[in-house]
């Protein structure tokens, strides 16, 4: 719960909600910050985690195992605070969190979503060794703007 108003700070920001999915929201309250810290520590199946700097967290990052006939399948989310962008901070949590979840959970194939304006996106992805898997044309809606949705993902090699 420390981190609840550096969370909060950092998530308040429509740059950073435009490119993530409805269930984040904007605007980013003290309350909602609270109900994601609740949230992740009472997971049991998910492996979600704060990207700090210098102590403050300021983004997360998480691995979502799928259950069913995509059990070997995990998807991959995260965002970052708008002032920490194009310094290889993510670049560096995802390799992380890849290479741990190759390592340490029953899964053989990490894939991620990413809107067709997020480029910044799409080049970490792709840094970290994730290939472009599909284009999904006109699949999301995000404040009511119609966009592709591109698949990338990664497999264990």
């Amino acid at each position: 719960m420390d981190d609840t108003s550096s969370l909060c700070k950092h998530a308040n920001n429509s740059k950073v909600a435009e490119n993530l999915r409805d269930i984040f929201p904007f605007p980013y309250t003290i309350e909602d910050a609270k109900f994601f810290i609740t949230s992740i520590a009472s997971s049991k199946s998910n492996l979600i985690m704060a990207i700090a700097v210098n102590g403050s967290a300021v983004g997360a990052i998480g691995i979502y195992p799928q259950t069913g006939i995509n059990q070997k399948s995990a998807e991959l989310g995260y965002w970052l605070g708008e002032q920490y962008w194009g310094k290889g901070i993510i670049t560096e949590a995802v390799n992380a969190i890849v290479y741990y979840t190759f390592h340490n959970l029953d899964v053989n194939r990490i894939y991620a979503s990413v809107f067709d304006r997020n480029l910044a996106s799409m080049r970490v992805l792709e840094k970290c060794g994730f290939t472009r898997e599909a284009i999904h044309y006109k699949a999301v809606v995000k404040n009511n703007i119609v966009m592709d949705e591109y698949l990338y993902v990664k497999l264990y090699q």
